[in-house]
């Protein structure tokens, strides 16, 4: 209880490790477990932090612009310096029109360190002043991407535990149109009428 008691006092006395602007940039198509960790996580190192969606006209997502944003903001709802926002274009662009000086990444393997590091590279080439900090997921999480939910989710597979219930019933909303007949309230179903004898 009393390690417990000096983290926190030295937490509150310290503050957050970087009183500026990062953003968290992605598809978040869908969001999930993974991507909530990290941002749970980020939003204890920075002073705001932006989670940033890519508008990306040339993929056709599972989840529109605006669906995802949504379940983003109810996702994050707790979280008082995350916001949600879109963007297009270059990131670097984006990052310094609303002030950020950070990007969070996240690494799950080895291969998505070459990548990441290749983007980090450039993105300091395109603006020095933005620095990237690389995050681990939670050991639970480290194989979870959103294509490999998407995957499982469209071959009927089950999806829990690898993404927040809200995207979980989502998911069987868009996939399943079965399920919308099963839930109360969420598609009225007419009733038969008796015939007459």
């Amino acid at each position: 209880m009393l390690r417990d008691e000096h983290f926190l006092l030295t937490r509150l006395l310290r503050g957050r490790l970087n009183k500026g602007v990062a953003i968290y940039p992605g598809s978040f198509d869908p969001p999930t477990n993974g991507h909530l960790d990290l941002i749970e996580r980020g939003s204890k190192i920075f002073e705001e932090l932006v989670v940033a969606i890519l508008r990306n006209s040339e993929k056709s997502p599972m989840f529109s612009v605006p669906e995802r944003r949504e379940m983003l903001r109810e996702l994050t709802a707790e979280l008082k310096n995350v916001r949600i926002d879109t963007f297009d274009g270059l990131m670097v662009e984006y990052a310094k029109s609303i002030e950020a000086t950070c990007v969070l990444r996240g690494i799950r393997a080895i291969s998505d360190y070459e990548y990441e590091l290749q983007m980090a590279l450039m993105n300091r080439k395109l603006e020095p002043t933005l620095e990237t900090v690389f995050m681990m997921p939670a050991d639970k999480y480290s194989y979870v991407s959103s294509r490999l939910v998407r995957e499982v989710a469209q071959a009927g597979g089950p999806v829990r535990g690898l993404v927040p219930e809200i995207v979980e019933q989502k998911l069987r909303e868009k996939l399943d149109p079965a399920y919308k007949l099963e839930q109360p309230g969420l598609v009225e179903v007419p009733r038969r009428r008796k015939r007459k004898a």
